[in-house]
């Protein structure tokens, strides 16, 4: 049964999951202690989902002054591997939570598990199962039907102690043996329908190599690992609700009155033109069609990290979210409004030009080049300034120009006149054009009294342009990505092969354009740079001296949802 919140716990500032950890803390349960864990499987990436876990099993733990472990579930060596470990403690460690020396694999607990499963096979609880998956599944019955028995349900003891033992020894291939609690065939719960609690499994373990042929399954090694660790919470998401009696079944072989972990559940993070399935982003990854888990189109956290995301972005996100018992589809959109707003108060404003026109100020001396103060923060008064040269030649962008332009267009064009940002006021007297038709110059004149600083500089001009000086500029290449999928909610979709619904504009490769030198010269791998008028970017890990490749983390308004509105 789904608990809902009542009135007191909506009223008392906590969400529903902290208010129960609040209350077994003041009822004493399990001494007043209060341990999490946060118990990933070694077997992909992790993405925005487990984010949300994570600031759960962590932030609980910090709220109320207890401590969170990091344990990871290694039950299944043929999807595992040490690769997604080290990616792991990384993505937890960026989001800002540390679980000390707690670091737990449930792979630790193998011998503990073993002989409670020799244990329950000694008194009754357990039998060793001779029939395929097929066989096995088909006499589970339906939820309105119940199931059968199998035909060695009623083995002896010893003829399953003899089997089980053997089935670690080695002895039988995969999938020929099974050991399977033994508790209620019609049971209205179809997890109690005779669970297996062991397979044989082949492939070395990645930690424990070739010492275990036969390995737990999760219903059964979970419980039991929180148990052995000392968890009191053990905090996951709905679909485990159905779980939950198992777990508690298996516990109590354990547990007794003076401490047993309690396991509540959450709804799970759901994002719009996103697929949240390990196994079909590891399909991404497998055929090509993303760069490896961490492209900055992927919704993994390492992912968010390359393209630009800040961890309190992430942490906000999930904060407005929010803990409920109610699956929910929760638009991307709200995420890129928590990374815009974190990345307008930390982001350093530079300039760059996407898509360069030159602009010569015929007025402007030949040869002499000046500086100009530039604000790196005006959100944060301690951000300091950085210097931009100035001179005669500069590029603007293409699209800041127009021959003919439309009412209230604020930009360049014949006759007309513009700010350049932290500079001065230019009009553009005429166009240089190549045999096509294309402009190639601008040609400007500039109004030495209006240098920002200086008493002309109040003159009021309606549009103000990001600027690069023509001789300083450097060239970079930006990449603009955008969201992976086309289809609002591709989980819906269940007739059509997730990979027809990706987005085939989610990456476009911009080279050539301008960046200014104090970006090329001071620009780090993780730093958070505003390109006026332009978008957030971020310096990418393939990035040299000799070619900056700058990520675009998001745009500064958001131009999707107004698209899809049209």
């Amino acid at each position: 049964m789904i608990e809902t919140i009542n009135d007191e716990e909506s009223k008392s500032g906590l969400n529903f999951v902290e208010q129960l950890v609040a209350d077994d803390l003041a009822a004493g349960k399990n001494g007043g202690r209060l341990n999490t864990r946060f118990p990933p499987e070694p077997n992909g990436y992790l993405h925005i989902g487990h984010a949300k876990a994570i600031c759960m099993d962590f932030g609980v733990a910090e709220k109320f002054g207890g401590t969170c472990n990091l344990r990871f579930d290694d039950t299944n060596p043929t999807k595992e591997d040490t690769e997604y470990v080290d990616a792991i403690r990384d993505d937890i460690h960026w989001l800002g939570f540390d679980w000390g020396d707690r670091e737990y694999y449930a792979s630790d607990y193998f011998p503990q598990l073993y002989d409670l499963a020799v244990r329950m096979i000694k008194e009754g609880k357990a039998y060793v199962d001779h029939q395929t998956s097929e066989e096995i599944a088909r006499q589970k019955g339906t939820p309105t039907q119940p199931g059968e028995n199998s035909p060695y349900r009623d083995r002896p003891v010893e003829e399953n102690l003899d089997l089980f033992h053997r089935m670690n020894a080695g002895e039988f291939d995969e999938g020929t043996y099974v050991l399977r609690a033994k508790i209620d065939m019609a049971s209205d719960n179809m997890h109690f329908r005779d669970p297996i609690m062991y397979r044989i499994i082949k492939t070395p373990h990645h930690r424990t190599g070739t010492t275990w042929n036969v390995y737990p399954m999760y219903d059964f090694a979970h419980g039991q690992s929180d148990y052995f660790e000392g968890v009191t919470h053990s905090i996951c998401t709905l679909e485990f609700v159905p779980h939950r009696p198992l777990y508690e079944y298996f516990v109590k072989e354990l547990a007794d009155d003076s401490y047993c972990p309690r396991q509540i559940e959450f709804n799970r993070l759901n994002l719009t033109y996103t697929v949240m399935s390990k196994r079909k982003l590891l399909q991404l990854v497998k055929e090509g069609l993303v760069a490896g888990w961490d492209d900055p189109r992927m919704p993994t956290i390492s992912a968010m990290r390359r393209r630009g995301y800040t961890p309190q972005s992430i942490r906000n996100f999930v904060n407005l979210i929010g803990y409920t018992k109610v699956e929910a589809l929760n638009s991307i959109s709200l995420l890129e409004h928590a990374v815009r707003d974190d990345l307008n108060r930390v982001a350093t404003r530079v300039m760059a030009v996407m898509n360069p026109v030159k602009v010569i100020i015929t007025n402007y001396p030949e040869g002499q080049t000046e500086t100009v103060e530039m604000e790196n923060n005006p959100e944060d008064s301690t951000a300091g300034t950085h210097k931009m040269p100035f001179s005669r030649e500069i590029y603007i962008e293409r699209d800041d120009f127009m021959e003919n332009p439309p009412k209230k267009f604020f930009r360049l064009a014949p006759g007309g006149e513009v700010r350049l940002k932290g500079a001065y006021i230019i009009k553009c007297e005429d166009v240089v054009k190549d045999a096509e038709g294309n402009i190639t110059e601008i040609h400007c004149t500039y109004d030495p009294d209006t240098r920002s600083g200086l008493p002309g500089s109040m003159r009021k001009v309606k549009g103000t342009l990001h600027w690069v000086s023509a001789a300083h500029a450097i060239d970079a290449e930006a990449r603009l990505y955008d969201r992976l999928f086309s289809v609002e909610n591709p989980a819906e979709e269940k007739d059509r092969d997730f990979r027809e619904m990706l987005n085939p504009d989610s990456l476009k490769v911009v080279d050539g354009i301008k960046i200014e030198p104090f970006l090329a010269e001071n620009a780090k791998v993780g730093g958070h740079y505003q390109f006026q008028r332009i978008g957030y970017f971020t310096l990418d890990s393939d990035a040299t001296a000799a070619h900056p490749v700058f990520n675009r983390t998001i745009q500064l308004k958001d131009t999707w949802e107004k698209i899809q509105k049209k």
